[in-house]
């Protein structure tokens, strides 16, 4: 998912709206960046949720399929929770899984998962290497974190940054490419934070953001210490509230 840099008011602007701020914008720029409440609930305790997560059986397509469907259940569960208290619209995305690489929305990158948000669409690719080792925190999170941009789709952050996509530099690009990557980092440490236990991941928290931090760093998510700090926020913090990458320093989601 790649973003441009904004001018310096337009970016203002738009983290303010996406920090969920009470003072309205003017007219003709709240018609380019939708406002949003669910950015601004902030704190309270979490809510556990129970999920019906099951095993994942070596080798299995159809039992990582089945993986896949119980965590979009529970991700679908929590997120509709989030919208109703912050009284916002939700919708849940469809989602594909499939061996293969073609989707809904084109060729399924490498990565293994990527949300479309045209079709609203998750889709989801098991590989070789899942069938090979089907490790229940790194497979869990293809649907945490797409979900995460799913979030961000119904509360205007995708269609918003794609409006003003065209002046950007390359360079532009990438640094808000990190801000939405990260972002959907926070927006699944915040789903694991109601429903960790029901994943059962088979790793510790601490152990799991270690590993987080020392993966191969991407061009598009940006460092893995600054994602693993996002995720470990987001869990931490256990609302959305602190997910707000827009006007965080640069060097914190580089």
């Amino acid at each position: 998912m790649r973003l441009s840099l904004l001018a310096p008011a337009a970016f203002a602007l738009t983290a303010c709206l996406v920090a969920g701020l009470i003072t309205p914008p003017p007219a003709s720029a709240a018609a380019r960046v939708p406002q949003s409440g669910l950015l601004s609930v902030m704190g309270g305790d979490v809510v556990r949720q129970s999920c019906s997560i099951p095993r994942i059986k070596l080798g299995s397509v159809a039992s990582l399929t089945s993986f896949h469907r119980a965590m979009a259940a529970c991700a679908d569960r929590f997120w509709a929770s989030r919208f109703a208290a912050a009284g916002l619209a939700y919708t849940p995305p469809a989602v594909t899984v499939t061996t293969g690489r073609d989707s809904v929305c084109g060729t399924i990158t490498s990565s293994g998962a990527q949300y479309c948000p045209d079709q609203s669409t998750i889709a989801i690719r098991i590989s070789k290497a899942d069938l090979r080792d089907p490790f229940r925190m790194n497979i869990a999170h293809s649907v945490a974190h797409e979900w995460g941009h799913h979030v961000q789709h119904l509360i205007g952050v995708l269609d918003a940054h794609a409006a003003l996509h065209a002046p950007a530099s390359a360079k532009a690009r990438r640094l808000l490419s990190h801000r939405l990557e990260m972002q959907a980092e926070c927006f699944a440490g915040v789903f694991y934070s109601a429903t960790l236990k029901s994943i059962k991941p088979g790793i510790s928290w601490r152990d799991w953001v270690a590993a987080v931090r020392m993966a191969d760093e991407s061009d598009i998510h940006g460092k893995p210490r600054n994602l693993a700090w996002w995720q470990d926020r987001g869990y931490r913090g256990g609302a959305t509230g602190f997910c707000n990458t827009w006007t965080a320093a640069t060097d914190r989601v580089t």
